[in-house]
């Protein structure tokens, strides 16, 4: 397996987590308008939070953020389920 320089992150760039605070603040701002009543025009001011957010998210390309990591090789063993059904051997 080739070593990379990188050892793989799933952090993000500041700019992605802008956008995700961005959406996240929509959303809380949305639920908590419903909660309150339901007040309608502070659940569609989060609305459009999220989709300023969403926005955010498409101008910082957030989908090419994320650095995968290389294939785990795990080594295969045996599984014994609880829920297998064994014969009782009767005596």
């Amino acid at each position: 397996m080739a070593e990379s320089a990188h050892q793989g992150s799933h952090g993000g760039s500041p700019k992605s987590w802008l956008a995700v605070i961005i959406i996240v603040a929509g959303f809380t701002v949305g639920g908590v308008g419903l909660t309150l009543g339901p007040s309608w025009i502070t659940f569609w001011v989060g609305a459009g939070i999220c989709a300023v957010g969403g926005v955010v998210a498409l101008l910082v390309d957030i989908f090419s953020d994320v650095i995968i990591d290389a294939p785990r090789v795990m080594p295969e063993r045996e599984h014994r389920s609880p829920f297998e059904h064994h014969e009782i051997p009767q005596h």
